[in-house]
């Protein structure tokens, strides 16, 4: 009762990571959404990531700007369809700096030339193992946002992938930021909550839009 009372408070769970409750509106919601939906068809379009091990990721992803595979980036789907990568919009680029100002100031902010994003939809069952975002050679903080079913985000430290960890509920709209001394630290999603996206966004399932800029 009290969450459907009274506004999230924003607030930093380490040092440079930041999470800011309700970023995007409805509206900006069904339009990235939309985007979203566009990305996702072939060619290049939403696929099932396979591990060097030989195993498969329960999160289905599609990329822009360059395609991620475990572990680095190409030009074309290296592990699909091998067409080329779906160019990155420059209007996430903008959206991506001002998600960074918004959280951790316009000095973070400077000089993001966001040229990456990687959307990975979850059902029911989806999850995402501790890991790091260190394919990338600039250090600029990494966008997360969230649309769809309510998702536990956990948030760990740089050094292990085990304990201390946060676990923070992220909802649609939700926007998550880390960089500085928090840009390489471990985080994963350990669980989805379905059913639980806002019935008017017409989506089951969960979509995160990753933000990152390359350096290469």
């Amino acid at each position: 009762m009290d969450a459907e009372l009274f506004p999230r408070a924003r607030r930093e769970v380490a040092p440079g990571a930041v999470h800011v409750p309700d970023w995007l509106d409805a509206r900006a919601q069904r339009e990235l959404l939309d985007a979203c939906r566009d990305w996702a068809r072939p060619p290049a379009g939403l696929r099932t990531v396979r591990t060097p091990g030989g195993g498969t990721m329960t999160a289905r992803q599609v990329c822009l700007g360059r395609h991620w595979y475990p572990y680095g980036y190409a030009r074309t789907v290296v592990d699909g369809d091998g067409a080329p990568v779906k160019p990155f919009p420059g209007w996430l680029g903008e959206l991506g700096r001002r998600a960074v100002t918004d959280a951790l100031g316009a000095d973070a902010a400077r000089g993001a030339a966001y040229d990456i994003a990687l959307v990975n939809f979850y059902d029911a069952d989806a999850r995402m193992g501790m890991h790091r975002d260190s394919d990338e050679k600039a250090d600029a903080p990494v966008v997360s946002l969230s649309l769809g079913d309510t998702c536990v985000f956990r948030f760990g430290t740089t050094g292990t992938r085990t304990r201390p960890w946060t676990d923070v509920e992220l909802r649609s709209g939700d926007l998550f930021v880390f960089g500085g001394p928090s840009r390489l630290a471990y985080h994963g999603v350990p669980r989805v909550h379905a059913g639980t996206a806002p019935p008017e966004l017409g989506l089951t399932g969960r979509l995160n839009i990753t933000l990152r800029v390359s350096g290469l």
